[in-house]
C-alpha cells in the first residue's frame, strides 16, 4: 500500500536523550532543559524521549509525561520529538502512544515486548494494534534483540511495512549489518525508513541505505556523531569514515560498564552534569571512569 504520511523528518542523528536525576531520583528539570539545548546545538535532527539510554523501564507513566512536557517545551519546535515505548502489555503501549501524541510527540517508536518471546502472529498483532490506535501518526519499530532476547523477524517487519499505513520505519539495533540491509531491501518499495541503532555502524548503515542513526553518544559528543552523517550526505565518504573511526574507540569503551551507565558517565566527564542512573544501576567504577576519560582525551575531546 502507498504511504501518505509525512516521513521526511525521519532522518539524521537522533539521541535517545538521557534524563538527569536528583539524589531522590526525581528528574532535574533545569538540567534536562540544558541538556535538550546541548544536543540541539550539537546538530541533532530530532530527539528520542524514553529510549534505552533514557531509562524508560525505570519510569512511571506520570513521570514520563512530566519529562516529555519539559522536553517539548524546551525544544520549542526546533526539532521533532519521538515518543519511545517499551512496555510489555499491548494496551499499555497504546495508552503511552496516545498520551505521548496528545502531549506533542510527532512520532512513536515501539520496542518489541521484553521477557516474553511472542510468535510471529502475536508480534504482528502487538505492533498492528498500537499503530491503528494512533492513526495518521508515524510509528517506528525498534528492534533490539540484545535487550529483549529475540529479534523482530524480517517477515513481521515486511508485513507491517506493507499492510499498515503508519508503520513507516524502524530502528535496528541488532548490530548485524546484513539484517539492517535486508530490512531496507525488502521494504524499499514503500519507502520504509531504517535507522541504525549501533553507534559503531553509522557509516556502514548509511552505505546500505539507512536514513540515519539513533545514537546514545549524541548525548555527549553530538557534533562528532553528526559529522559522520553530515559529511556522508555531503558526498565526502572518506571524511565520514574518518569520523566514524574516531568515534568507535570511545563507544567500545562503554561496553566495560554495565548498561546503560556509561552514557551518563561520559557526559559527566564532559561537564554536562547528568548525574547517576536509576538504582540498581550505578555510575562506573573509578577504574572504568579513568578508561572512559582516556578515550575522550585520545580523541581530543577532553
Amino acid at each position: 500500500m502507498g504511504k501518505t504520511i509525512d516521513t521526511g523528518f525521519i532522518k539524521g542523528i537522533i539521541p535517545p536523550i538521557a534524563v538527569p536525576l536528583n539524589e531522590d531520583e526525581s528528574f532535574n528539570e533545569a538540567k534536562l532543559r540544558k541538556h535538550v539545548d546541548f544536543v540541539i546545538n550539537g546538530g541533532v535532527s530530532a530527539i528520542l524521549a524514553f529510549g534505552s539510554n533514557g531509562e524508560f523501564y525505570m519510569q512511571e507513566e506520570s513521570e514520563m509525561m512530566d519529562i516529555l512536557d519539559v522536553m517539548i517545551d524546551q525544544t520549542a519546535g526546533r526539532v521533532p520529538i519521538f515518543m519511545g515505548i517499551g512496555a510489555i502489555r499491548t494496551s499499555k503501549c497504546v495508552r503511552l502512544a496516545q498520551k505521548g501524541i496528545e502531549h506533542g510527540a510527532k512520532a512513536v517508536s515501539v520496542l518489541q515486548p521484553m521477557f516474553l518471546k511472542p510468535s510471529e502472529d502475536e508480534l504482528y498483532t502487538h505492533f498492528e494494534t498500537i499503530a491503528k490506535n494512533v492513526p495518521g501518526i508515524p510509528m517506528l519499530l525498534y528492534n533490539n534483540p540484545g535487550r529483549t532476547g529475540y529479534g523482530i523477524p524480517q517477515t513481521v517487519v515486511e508485513r507491517l511495512a506493507h499492510e499498515t499505513e503508519n508503520v513507516v520505519g524502524m530502528k535496528d539495533s541488532s548490530g548485524d549489518i546484513t539484517q539492517t540491509e535486508e530490512f531496507i531491501r525488502r521494504n524499499a518499495d514503500v519507502d520504509f525508513k531504517v535507522m541504525c541503532g549501533k553507534d559503531t555502524l553509522i557509516y556502514a548503515g548509511l552505505c546500505v541505505g539507512a536514513v540515519g542513526a539513533v545514537c546514545c553518544m549524541a548525548n555527549f559528543v553530538p557534533k562528532l556523531v553528526c559529522s559522520i552523517y553530515d559529511t556522508f550526505k555531503a558526498g565526502n565518504l572518506k571524511e565520514s569514515l574518518v569520523q566514524q573511526y574516531k568515534l568507535n574507540p570511545i563507544r567500545l569503551q562503554m561496553d566495560k560498564s554495565s548498561f546503560p551507565v556509561a552514557t551518563k558517565d561520559y557526559a559527566n566527564l564532559m561537564g554536562l552534569e547528568l548525574g547517576a542512573p536509576y538504582l540498581p544501576s550505578k555510575n562506573s567504577t573509578p577504574q572504568q571512569l579513568e578508561g572512559l576519560k582516556k578515550q575522550l582525551q585520545a580523541a581530543g575531546l577532553l
